[in-house]
């Protein structure tokens, strides 16, 4: 049986007497304990949560540089990372710029042959041009040497960034980012990349009432599209001030003026007056990235900033073009793994495997995919235009990914990311040995973990398919927009029966059933999941039609059927 959370206390109960149970539950679940924290929870505001960006260690002298800069026609460059953080980023200051009438220009470094962050060559290449003013984007705290070269060169670096510094930070002018030192006074440090920026661009206003004679009082809201789209594709926590920026971006992309972004959403067939999170994240976050993985990120930079409806076109189609490489790249290094994988004797607690001719950039989501398939962690490298072994890992949903490297941490020359997921690179003379130094480490950190406990997926709440109404997802839409720290509500529903089961798509990889009640009497629904595998596709081969089942699922708007109805999006079955 899946577990239910425990209820609540009868304390919490009368602190948060004014919603009801179900939203009661739910807020306590993500830490809002306060009839006060609920109110700011459920009813962001613009005005009320955004914080003084003064209140960042360096904005001060940032915005003052920037402003000097901006009215005495220096020439400025915008350096900004290649995927959906730096690059939405990127436009923002573009147009913040723009507007202002500055003399500047957008660099972005390009993923296989530059790399990420800064990089001397590209600073050499701006001194050339004049630039005496660089500002990085979802960048630089961890580019010492790519700063001094700038300072030597007579060019002041503002960073803005959100990343974890290295052993030091750059000698740069001023360092803008709420997550990198000890003496941080402003209150929440978990801003995306291109929150930073835009925090920057709102102090630079602030600073020289001038630039409001070309910037007018509010314009920068207008930006938020692109501070939305940030936050939501970069993953970061949606609590606190992120819930605002992610929020008040979705209502800017709803009726955003980009006719590049009107185009994209009209090859995916994604209506843009009622854009989610869900939309961003899987639909147009995907395309952005694929400009980087498959050629050059400037295609994404310029179906933003572009004002021509021809040019929007084009570009719009060389990015759904690109995706869909993207999608037939990474499908045919899956099947490569399969293949790999079926030639194994045994299967090994952790699968670790690469090859050269395979594009790190496409490797997160092939490990994704395999982890998920077989519940395990995945690590899996290929080589970079600079020649450098670099890879992805997914977890599975059964190790702490961080723990695990840090245990192996001889194999790689560097690591990063967090418990579900990560980046490395490794030595040539290590890659071969590398999944016996994994498997080793993964062996030594489980000793003595009960593996069921840390895989138990706990429901917020047990529901019938009567009860899954469009009333009843009102209600749970009430904690949207959803994401990482705030994640969707998860419902068991109790011995259903399934009535229908039909497999849909090219291959007939995704699985769709009807089910109602044990009674049979009652309302049905349908429930979804695509690209079956793992727990679900072992459930599936032993499904029939009367099957008995307990079930764990989201709930959903299916927006491809005319009434949009609800329907459940399937995590897991159970055979009874």
């Amino acid at each position: 049986m899946f577990p239910l959370h425990d209820p609540l206390t009868a304390e919490l109960r009368t602190e948060l007497e004014s919603h009801d149970n179900l939203t009661a539950s739910l807020l306590t679940r993500r830490g809002i304990l306060t009839k006060e924290g609920a109110e700011k929870f459920l009813n962001p505001s613009y005005d009320t949560h955004i914080y003084d960006p003064f209140l960042m260690v360096d904005m001060r002298k940032a915005a003052e540089r920037f402003a000097t800069a901006i009215l005495s026609k220096e020439k400025i460059a915008v350096w900004s990372d290649y995927d959906c953080d730096g690059i939405p980023g990127g436009v923002l200051l573009h147009d913040f710029l723009k507007k202002a009438g500055a003399d500047f220009e957008n660099y972005i470094p390009h993923r296989h042959d530059e790399g990420y962050g800064m990089n001397v060559g590209g600073i050499e290449q701006l001194a050339k041009r004049g630039v005496k003013l660089i500002v990085t984007v979802d960048s630089g705290i961890t580019d010492v040497v790519p700063v001094a070269r700038a300072k030597e060169l007579g060019i002041d670096v503002i960073v803005t960034d959100h990343h974890l510094p290295g052993e030091k930070l750059p000698d740069a002018y001023a360092v803008v980012n709420p997550n990198a030192r000890n003496d941080e006074t402003y209150p929440f440090r978990s801003l995306c990349g291109s929150g930073v920026a835009w925090k920057l661009v709102c102090a630079t206003l602030s600073t020289v009432p001038e630039l409001r004679e070309k910037v007018p009082v509010g314009w920068e809201k207008w930006l938020l599209d692109m501070v939305g789209l940030a936050t939501i594709a970069d993953m970061v926590p949606l609590t606190d001030e992120n819930r605002v920026l992610a929020t008040y971006g979705l209502r800017v992309l709803r009726k955003s003026p980009r006719i590049g972004l009107q185009k994209l959403c009209r090859g995916m067939r994604v209506e843009q007056r009622t854009i989610t999170e869900d939309d961003v994240g899987f639909m147009i976050a995907p395309r952005v990235n694929a400009a980087s993985r498959m050629g050059n990120a400037r295609d994404a930079f310029r179906l933003f900033t572009t004002a021509d409806e021809n040019e929007a076109d084009e570009l719009a189609k060389k990015m759904e073009k690109a995706n869909r490489q993207r999608k037939a790249e990474a499908g045919a290094i899956t099947r490569a793994v399969h293949t790999r994988l079926k030639e194994r004797s045994e299967m090994r607690s952790i699968i670790a495997l690469g090859d050269p001719d395979w594009r790190p950039a496409l490797l997160g989501l092939v490990a994704n995919t395999i982890a998920d398939e077989y519940e395990r962690p995945v690590f899996l490298w290929g080589r970079e235009g600079n020649m450098r072994l670099k890879g992805s890992v997914r977890s599975g949903g059964t190790t702490h990914i961080m723990e695990l490297m840090r245990a192996a941490e001889k194999a790689f020359v560097e690591f990063g990311g967090h418990a579900a997921a990560g980046g490395f690179a490794v030595h040539d003379t290590e890659v071969f040995f590398l999944e016996d130094r994994l498997v080793e480490a993964h062996a030594k950190i489980l000793a003595g973990k009960t593996i069921a406990d840390e895989l138990a997926m706990h429901a917020d709440a047990h529901i019938t398919p009567e009860e899954a109404t469009t009333s009843f997802l009102l209600k749970v839409e009430k904690l949207a927009p959803f994401g990482q720290q705030n994640a969707k509500p998860v419902f068991l529903l109790r011995e259903i029966i399934v009535r229908e089961i039909s497999r849909f798509g090219k291959g007939e990889e995704h699985l769709k059933l009807k089910i109602t009640s044990v009674d049979g009497t009652g309302k049905s629904i349908e429930a979804v999941t695509f690209f079956v595998k793992g727990s679900i596709a072992r459930a599936a081969e032993k499904l029939s039609v009367g099957s008995r089942a307990n079930l764990l699922a989201h709930l959903e708007r299916d927006t491809f059927s005319r009434g949009n109805p609800v329907r459940l999006r399937l995590l897991d079955i159970k055979l009874i």
